[in-house]
């Protein structure tokens, strides 16, 4: 009964916030300016936040909804965002599957790493609302702080997810995933589907507990080869941006690194698509109406390096980029998320830019 009533009131938010100049660029229409966020904007290049996360752990921060909360707020209130985005993490889900994870100055880490049939049966479906409550009270805490800001959910793309099951870490070359792939075909279908099913859960039980867009982040999409996401990678992708778009929601897909295949891509039939900064907004829409989506929304893309040089380049090339963007789907982002030594006046130029100040 709970789920049926936080749906309800999820969606009566959703249809409250139609006017939303973020949710009007997620459909695709003309807006006065693309709306605002950025990836990663609750971090480590703020000063609030540095200074909750020096009482904290990582994961605690994560688990603890008054402070994910407060951390979500935390941009929003400093820099008036369009949109804000949960203060959560990619592994969530995986912990609640099974898989022990912990962070250390190196990165995360997983055990036992998923390479066999029978470490995959290690891994199990979870109830989002026993096993990450967290994540869905953080949601309830933050969403009456926000107004008419709206709240984007999200998780990782089953790719991207299964990659850290698999490596048991952050990976540069993914060759105990591609080892899977070849050697146990059935076993990678198996795990993705399994990622798939969990994520799905776990992304309706945002949008239950109020969140009003959800992005999944197919971070390491870069790695596939065009045959590997025929043959692998498109199904539960497409599969779980079916399901999250059944509940009226918006879904922004970002597949980082991916854009010789945005062709392929834009199969999965995404409301919005995050573009990276190695290929420019119209060459990336030209590419994924190639493909199908030639109505579908575009996400970014500065490159978070500009972030880091003069305010009169960063002017100039979030200038280039709302040109090609063209007034129409377009929601400003940066192509990847921004840097922990960015300076906050960098930022602050970057807003004036985008709103014509």
């Amino acid at each position: 009964m709970k789920s049926t009533i936080a749906v309800s009131a999820g969606h009566e938010w959703y249809n409250y916030l139609m006017g939303s100049l973020f949710l009007d660029a997620c459909r695709g229409e003309r807006t006065p300016r693309p709306p605002l966020w950025l990836m990663r904007q609750a971090g480590r290049y703020l000063p609030e936040y540095r200074e909750v996360r020096n009482n904290v752990t990582f994961l605690e921060l994560c688990k603890t909804p008054l402070l994910a909360a407060k951390v979500t707020m935390q941009p929003i209130r400093r820099f008036g965002f369009d949109a804000a985005i949960l203060f959560s993490d990619l592994l969530i889900p995986l912990e609640a599957m099974g898989q022990t994870v912990s962070f250390t100055e190196d990165g995360p880490t997983l055990a036992p790493p998923v390479r066999s049939a029978a470490d995959l049966a290690r891994l199990a479906l979870f109830d989002p609302w026993e096993r990450t409550p967290f994540v869905l009270e953080a949601i309830r805490l933050v969403r009456p702080q926000l107004g008419e800001t709206p709240l984007i959910g999200f998780a990782g793309a089953p790719f991207t997810t299964a990659t850290y099951a698999i490596e048991g870490k952050t990976s540069r070359h993914f060759v105990e995933t591609k080892k899977l792939f070849y050697r146990e075909p059935e076993t990678a279908h198996q795990l993705l589907e399994l990622i798939e099913s969990a994520t799905r859960a776990y992304l309706l039980a945002q949008v239950a507990a109020g969140a009003q867009a959800i992005q999944i982040f197919d971070s390491w999409l870069g790695v596939v080869s065009p045959e590997e996401w025929d043959e692998f990678v498109a199904g539960p992708t497409a599969s779980l941006v079916a399901a999250v778009k059944a509940t009226g929601v918006p879904v922004i897909y970002f597949p980082n690194g991916a854009t010789t295949i945005l062709d392929r891509v834009a199969r999965v039939d995404a409301d919005v698509y995050g573009i990276d900064w190695r290929l420019p907004l119209d060459e990336a829409r030209a590419r994924l109406a190639a493909g199908g989506a030639e109505h579908a929304a575009v996400q970014g893309n500065l490159d978070p390096a500009v972030l880091l040089g003069p305010v009169e380049r960063i002017g100039r090339q979030a200038a280039s980029v709302i040109r090609r963007g063209a007034g129409r789907g377009h929601i400003f982002n940066l192509g990847h998320g921004i840097y922990p030594d960015t300076p906050i006046e960098n930022v602050e130029a970057l807003v004036r830019a985008v709103r014509g100040e």
